[in-house]
């Protein structure tokens, strides 16, 4: 509905304008296609309990159709804009032993949303989006993809997921760019609906609680070319609140680049999960007390070095507090803006201390322009727990991909992503995930 209004206010604004032509001449439209299949094998189950909860084996295949279109601004002063997104996933192959929700939860499955305990045949949305920009600054309203420190959207599945709100982005003061908004709804990786949002500890789809209001601002500052500043803060009202400092450093170095990433979060409580049980997160307070108030400071550094082809790097992360580090989740596959973002594990949790080695190689230095491959290892120990104050765990993350350069097939992009999950934390599996991932865009206009 709020979308409807949006661009109904929108064209009604445009249809007064007699200056038109950008709007027109500078829109683009494109359908992107993807297919992708996923399967996760867990070697191992804490209780079997757990076992007949979460299924051993889960698997879905899935082609997803999505209908971007971007339009130009109205001349003037001030441009008027519309963009569209329209977004269809078709099931391939799911059953009930695979889809990954037996008990038919409201956050769906591996891939697709739930009907009961299996998958539904296709899901779909639309998301409109009007805008208005004066100079370099920019308002949206509508649907949003933003993807910022404090909020970032996850495109992890078959479609992406997207936001509701408001958000400003300006860039009219040289080398800074200021980000700001308001985010009201959240429609999920999996899912045709919008929904409040949470947090881990209290996003149960039954009894959890849940916020329509996350507000957000921030800047990137280019100090000079190879130095970038950033800072950015995030409020979840009655979660929490969240302040993020980041610096981005490139140097030249013989032939190649050092780039240094470093990232420092800080995650306090904020309304009602400062004082009730039933807005408490995650986390190891003492004894046996695994939820309570967000108490979180979460610091990392990535240096990477690129030189013909190849690219090194290391990287080292603390998470600080009696809370694990806390990010918008409402239990269907958020993603976080840290440097231990891996393909299933996320190593944030209370007192944990993680250190990461990774490679890649662009193989177009041998010959075979489109071709890379890149590893990652992240291994992380000191978790608190009721246990142990020692637990551990440790994912290798394998991307081998293609992207066809010539012929009929030009375009076309090919991934396989492999990832191995272990750890002695008590009620956690095991696990092994392959997905495969083809991709292609075909420009409309």
């Amino acid at each position: 509905m709020k979308c409807t209004f949006t661009l109904a206010a929108a064209l009604c604004v445009l249809a007064q304008h007699t200056h038109a032509a950008g709007f027109i001449d500078d829109s683009k439209a494109a359908l992107k296609l993807r297919n992708y299949y996923i399967n996760s094998d867990y070697r191992d189950s804490a209780t079997p309990a757990q076992e007949a909860a979460n299924q051993s084996y889960q698997a879905e295949w899935g082609q997803a159709f999505q209908l971007e279109y971007i339009s130009g601004y109205t001349q003037g002063p001030v441009g008027f804009g519309v963009d569209a997104l329209g977004m269809l996933g078709v099931k391939l192959d799911s059953s009930t032993g695979k889809h990954g929700n037996p008990t038919g939860n409201n956050f769906g499955g591996v891939v697709f949303p739930s009907d009961g305990d299996h998958a539904v045949d296709d899901f779909s949305s639309l998301g409109l989006t009007g805008k208005v920009k004066i100079s370099k600054t920019e308002l949206k309203l509508g649907t949003l993809v933003p993807k910022l420190p404090v909020i970032y959207s996850n495109d992890g599945r078959l479609l992406p997921q997207t936001w509701q709100g408001a958000q400003v982005t300006s860039a009219d003061i040289k080398d800074l760019t200021l980000t700001g908004g308001q985010i009201d709804g959240v429609k999920g990786r999996n899912s045709s609906n919008t929904e409040n949002m949470s947090i881990a500890g209290a996003n149960n789809p039954v009894t959890g609680r849940f916020s329509n209001k996350f507000i957000y601002a921030g800047g990137d500052y280019k100090l000079s070319k190879d130095l970038t500043l950033q800072y950015y803060y995030g409020n979840l009202e009655d979660f929490y609140k969240q302040h993020f400092l980041g610096l981005i450093h490139n140097w030249a170095i013989g032939s190649g680049v050092l780039t240094s990433d470093l990232r420092y979060f800080n995650s306090q409580d904020a309304g009602a999960n400062g004082h009730d049980p039933a807005y408490f997160t995650t986390g190891y307070y003492g004894g046996n007390t695994l939820k309570g108030k967000v108490d979180n400071n979460l610091f990392s550094g990535l240096l990477t070095y690129a030189v013909a082809g190849h690219t090194f790097g290391a990287g080292y992360e603390v998470s600080n507090g009696k809370s694990d580090f806390p990010y918008l989740n409402q239990g269907d596959g958020p993603t976080t803006y840290t440097i231990t973002e891996m393909q299933v594990q996320k190593f944030v949790h209370a007192g944990e201390k993680s250190w990461q080695a990774r490679y890649a190689f662009d193989f177009a230095k041998l010959g075979l322009p489109g071709a890379t491959a890149g590893v990652v290892y992240v291994n992380g120990d000191d978790i608190n727990t009721i246990a142990s104050s020692h637990s551990s765990e440790w994912e290798r993350d394998i991307t081998l991909a293609y992207v066809v350069q010539s012929g009929p097939l030009k375009g076309v992009s090919l991934m396989w992503k492999n990832a191995m999950v272990r750890n002695n934390i008590p009620n956690t599996r095991q696990q092994d995930e392959n997905r495969i991932i083809i991709n292609y865009q075909l420009a409309l206009f």
